[in-house]
């Protein structure tokens, strides 16, 4: 991304008001006296144009205000006596009319002089010339003949015009003749060739002159060139044709430009090349036109002045010519008169210094009168050139004129020596406010007037301000900080003294944040039809108005709705083409500006190629080749060559080949009988684009199939026949007309002959009559009117299968245990098979329970194996059941019969889990376990193994306790339990075989009924009911002490004395010695320590081993139903009830002293 920045340091017309006072002469103010001054004038040089009138300028200023008059050609031009001139008022500015009258009339030499009582300007001598476009004399132009391969010159030679008239040659048909290094247009107008071509045999050449200023054109006789081939020249060295010979020379002004020009002849064209000797041609400055045969130099210094070699060069040998160049010059200032303003009795001096090649004849007037032949003043003298002035007097002011001439030209300038006398004055407008922004240059302008000239002095906030790094005086008194900062903001006053007085002058200095551009626009690289979208975010200062400007490739926006300018962006919607290109954000405010630049490339998909051509046509190959279109900014990856062919399947157009996108040509195979046309799409990373125009067509001929039907294969659909299948050709397989299929078949290890027919348009065929899985070769050829295809491959397949004959025998059943058994059988006869023996399956299913009958009989299992296996394993068998199982074989078509039926029984086994185990009947010290019999006894149940234990508080075991049962138990009563205990209880059944997987269920014995009559309501309590009416009284008193003692005055710190003296009858009960614990607001509604209740709805103990008793007064607690405590207690610490149980709680000590609080 391109970045620019600029900075305005004070504004424009302040800054350059500023550069005006430190580089003009001293202005006096125009309401003082003065002599005049010209201002404006015409150019030395002013060539007119004849149907105009004529305009001579001529401003000045004085005071007073000057009169006006003329010399024309050094005499005085009596302007009042010529009817057609006017003099415009307050100026001197001459208004020629020149209709009905010849402008040659007026021609000549004009100077203006503007005169006022304290002396007189001249203007400089202004050359009054009319423009002219003459006709071209007339002349009869002779056919030009020249032999093939010589130079020639065509002269052009117009007529003189003023200003010199524009050359360039065209045809009749108003068309630039094309011009090369060997054809070119001299800088006088003629037209050379280095050697002439039978091309040039024309007679049309044409000259044109065209003169600027009249706006006409002239024309010159047409040249007729005949170029002959009888006698061509042959090739030849270079010459030089302009300029001629080794060496010459030019002269030109210093500032002026240099043309420097060598055309040669030659065969073959020669090249032109430029060296200075002994030098380099100046950087920058120099540069070469007309095909290299022109070297220009713009600006010509003197170092410009030397030899500079031209060189001509072809394969049969080089020349070069010299040119000498001479730099002469008009006269211009080193030094140039300035005005002078001195009081009465000072000296002063005026310089002229000039310089020019020959050096300048320098002359002095005063009051445009030769100073020689002007009064004696004793107070003036010349010096080397100057003019010293001293103790001069009120009244001698004058103006005097330094003219320095040599044969090149002149310089006239006109310096007035004012004598006055005048106390300062400041001409900066007073109060003046300059911004800058930090560390740029600010000037503070301290423009004065005064005679004697001022002395300036400069103050900053009442301090002086001196010369130095930081501040810079200039002559013209302007105070220069170089680097502005911040700091230098504030009140800056100059102060202009001279003998007659004193003048001051405020200004003030504000440094101001530059603008700067915080997120800069960014490269975009967006599709056609897309969104772009640039930031630009600014910081400014704050005190500055800022404005954005947007532009694209230098120039405003499009005036376009799908440009979209906000505060800090610019969006773009449905972004073209033409959209493209380098957009800059501009932040601007009255002092300085940032700018920031970012390019916008559109992509799409590529344009679609051109130009397609056959080329290099065989008789199954062609290349094609084509032009790539636009990459429209993305490169394109790869071409798709894509074919039609119109006689097979005419529209559809397929994908050929790929080829990479350096690529325009590609080789392509192709195949007989087809009627090609091609096809091109470019693809980049946006998409491929349209397909390209279509290529001619091309036919290949036809010719006998190159290829045999794919994908043959021969299926056995029933047992006396076979299916033969394959796949078709495309058409542009086919290879020519006539398409058909010799579809040949014969049984395999057979001596038998083929049989054979031939199909079309068909990809199958049935064989009828074959016997029972029977291998079969097959063969499909293609065929066509132009011959058969290569030799088929042969493929072997089998007639259809039969179901199998046979079902296994010797099948043998041997049972392992109760859930698994081992069967085996004898392999099948293969003859039997009538088909591929794909394997065995077998069945088997479970009859029956021996323990019980089943409600319904069992779905039947089956089992599917390998060809190979005769032998497998049951798994997952019940025991003590009856199974019945048979097996047999099959193949593709179907299962055989099924082998006879098999019953076989398994063992008895491990019972089931006892189901519903259940604890019921829960007492203090006795409960009920139930349960139901296993689901699956797997035999005979010859009992019961019941285990239980108990569970403490902290979930450990205790001893576990062992009962046998009888089989035909399906409860047990437990007697002699703990009171509130959970118990853990096990079963499990059992056969001969074992005990069976174990269940388990807990139960809890419930709490003594006679615990809940022992506990005693403590607020029913008279020990209570004193103890609380003690603390209320003690609390009265307490309360009434406190009342006394403020009303006296004194300061009674409450809390302090009740921390220091507590009263034992209210302190908190402890844990350990059965008094109140500490007390906390925060914590009334917070569990206590200690506090559990347990999930199950049981009351168990907690950890500090606190049973239910210890917070009554011995008596046994209170239960209902389910088990949960309802009675109140108190005592030694308050427990929460179980979660959900609500009781009503009397007030506890602590409660009842809260509340008397």
């Amino acid at each position: 991304m391109d970045r620019k920045r600029s900075c305005t340091l004070c504004g424009g017309a302040v800054m350059l008001l500023l550069l005006g006072h430190m580089t003009n002469a001293l202005e006096v103010p125009l309401d003082l006296p003065q002599p005049p001054t010209i201002t404006h004038q015409s150019p030395k040089d002013y060539i007119i144009d004849p149907r105009e009138n004529i305009i001579i300028h001529c401003e000045a200023k004085g005071k007073p205000h000057p009169s006006f008059s003329w010399t024309r050609n050094g005499t005085h031009f009596d302007v009042e006596k010529d009817s057609k001139v006017i003099m415009k008022p307050n100026s001197g500015t001459l208004v020629i009319d020149i209709s009905g009258e010849k402008a040659e009339a007026y021609e000549g030499v004009y100077q203006c002089i503007a005169r006022n009582e304290h002396g007189s300007a001249l203007s400089n001598n202004i050359v009054i010339r009319q423009s002219r476009s003459p006709l071209w004399s007339k002349e009869k132009v002779e056919p030009i003949t020249v032999q093939r391969g010589m130079s020639l010159v065509l002269q052009c030679r117009p007529p003189a015009g003023l200003p010199p008239p524009i050359i360039f040659w065209m045809d009749n048909n108003f068309q630039r003749l094309p011009q090369n290094s060997r054809v070119s247009q001299a800088l006088n107008g003629d037209l050379y060739f280095s050697n002439v071509l039978m091309d040039d045999n024309r007679n049309d050449y044409i000259c044109y002159a065209r003169f600027p200023h009249t706006q006409t054109i002239q024309q010159k006789q047409p040249i007729t060139v005949n170029v002959l081939d009888n006698s061509p020249s042959g090739e030849r060295a270079p010459t030089f044709m302009q300029p001629p010979g080794m060496h010459s020379t030019s002269m030109v002004l210093k500032g002026d430009t240099l043309q420097l020009e060598c055309i040669a002849d030659g065969l073959p064209t020669p090249d032109i090349s430029w060296s200075k000797v002994n030098g380099e041609l100046p950087s920058g400055r120099f540069s070469f036109h007309s095909f290299q045969k022109t070297l220009k130099i713009t600006e010509v210094t003197d170092a410009d002045g030397g030899d500079y070699r031209c060189l001509a060069r072809n394969r049969l040998g080089s020349n070069h010519h010299i040119i000498t160049v001479v730099v002469r010059a008009a006269p211009f200032w080193i030094s140039a008169p300035q005005n002078l303003i001195l009081a009465p009795k000072e000296s002063g001096m005026l310089t002229c210094r000039a310089d020019g090649n020959p050096k300048p004849t320098v002359t002095w007037s005063v009051n445009g009168i030769p100073i020689e032949n002007s009064h004696k003043d004793p107070s003036r003298k010349i010096e080397n050139g100057n003019i010293i002035l001293s103790d001069v007097q009120t009244g001698s002011s004058a103006v005097y004129q330094c003219n320095a001439s040599n044969e090149y030209g002149y310089l006239l300038g006109n310096a007035f020596v004012s004598v006055l006398a005048e106390p300062p004055r400041v001409l900066t407008p007073p109060n003046h406010v300059y911004s800058v922004i930090t560390n740029s240059r600010a000037l503070l302008d301290c423009a004065s007037f005064g005679s004697p000239l001022p002395k300036i002095t400069w103050f900053k906030n009442g301090q002086s301000v001196l010369d130095g790094d930081l501040y810079i005086i200039h002559k013209n008194n302007t105070l220069e900080i170089n680097v502005a900062r911040p700091v230098h903001s504030g009140k800056y006053t100059c102060i202009a003294s001279n003998s007659l007085g004193n003048k001051e002058n405020h200004v003030y200095l504000e440094v101001k944040e530059p603008t700067r551009i915080l997120r800069q626009p960014e490269y975009k690289v967006v599709q056609r039809n897309s969104v772009a979208e640039f930031e630009c975010k600014v910081k400014h200062d704050p005190t500055l108005i800022p404005s954005m400007i947007w532009l694209k490739d230098n120039m405003e926006l499009p005036d376009d709705s799908r440009f979209e300018v906000g505060s800090d962006s610019l969006t773009i919607r449905d972004v073209r083409e033409d959209d493209e290109g380098n957009y800059t954000c501009i932040r601007n405010t009255t002092l300085d500006q940032d700018s920031a630049s970012a390019m916008l490339t559109v992509v799409e998909q590529p344009d679609p190629p051109t130009d397609l051509e056959l080329t290099d046509q065989r008789e199954h190959s062609v290349r094609l080749t084509w032009t790539p279109g636009y990459e429209n900014n993305s490169p394109i990856q790869l071409f798709l060559i894509q074919y039609e062919d119109s006689l097979h399947k005419p529209g559809v157009w397929v994908n050929m080949t790929e080829v990479s996108g350096t690529r325009t040509t590609v080789n392509l195979e192709l195949s007989p009988y087809v009627y090609y046309s091609f096809r091109v799409l470019a693809l980049n990373e946006v998409g491929l684009s349209q397909p390209s125009a279509p290529s001619r067509q091309y036919r290949t001929n036809p010719a006998q199939p190159d290829v045999n039907p794919s994908d043959v294969e021969v299926i056995g659909t029933s047992p006396d026949s076979l299916t033969i299948t394959w796949k078709e050709l495309t058409g542009l397989e086919s290879n020519g007309p006539g398409l058909q299929y010799n579809v040949s078949w014969r049984q395999k290890d057979v001596d038998q002959q083929w049989n054979s027919l031939s199909l079309a348009n068909v990809s199958q065929y049935v064989v009828t009559g074959t016997p029972t899985f029977t291998p079969y070769e097959v063969t499909v050829q293609a065929v066509n009117d132009y011959g058969p295809g290569p030799t088929p491959e042969v493929v072997l397949g089998y007639s259809g299968e039969d179901l199998p004959t046979m079902a296994p025998e010797n099948v043998k059943v041997s049972v392992q245990n109760g859930t698994m058994a081992v069967v085996s059988w004898d392999a099948v006869p293969l003859s039997t098979v009538q088909g591929r023996l794909n394997g065995y399956k077998v069945s088997y299913w479970n009859l029956r329970s021996l323990h019980k009958q089943d409600p319904e009989p069992k779905k039947p299992q089956e089992l599917i194996f390998q060809e190979n296996e005769t032998e497998s394993l049951l798994l997952g068998l019940h025991p003590y059941s009856q199974y019945n199982l048979n097996i047999r074989a099959f193949n593709g078509k179907g299962d055989g019969p099924s082998s006879p039926n098999q019953i076989f029984e398994t063992p008895e086994g491990v019972p089931g889990p006892p189901a519903d185990l259940k604890v019921e009947n829960l007492n203090l010290d006795s409960l009920v376990v139930k349960w139901a019999p296993p689901v699956e006894y797997n035999g005979h149940l010859t009992g019961y193994l019941f285990k239980y234990q108990p569970i403490n508080t902290t979930d450990e075991l205790g001893p576990l306790k062992e009962l046998l049962l009888a089989a035909n138990e399906t409860s047990v009563t437990l007697d002699n339990l703990k009171h509130s205990t959970r118990y853990k209880f096990y079963l499990n059944a059992k056969t001969v075989k074992g005990y069976g997987p174990t269940v388990t269920e807990e139960g809890v014995t419930i709490m003594d009924e006679a615990m809940t009559s022992k506990q005693v309501d403590i607020a029913t309590q008279g020990w209570f009911i004193g103890l609380m009416c003690a603390i209320a009284l003690l609390i009265l008193v307490l309360l009434i002490v406190c009342f006394i003692k403020r009303n006296k005055g004194g300061k009674y710190p409450v809390k302090e004395k009740e921390d220091a003296h507590q009263d034992p009858e209210i302190q908190p009960m402890k844990d350990d010695d059965g008094t109140f614990g500490e007390y906390s607001d925060t914590e009334d509604h917070k569990p206590l320590k200690g506090s559990r209740t347990p999930s199950n709805g049981t009351v168990k103990k907690d950890d500090s081993d606190d049973s239910l008793v210890d917070y009554g007064e011995g008596g046994d607690g209170q239960f209902n139903e389910d088990g949960s405590f309802i009675g109140q207690y108190s005592g030694k610490k308050e427990k929460d009830t179980a979660e959900g149980n609500e009781s009503s709680e009397a007030p506890s000590p602590v409660n009842a002293m809260n509340s008397f609080v």
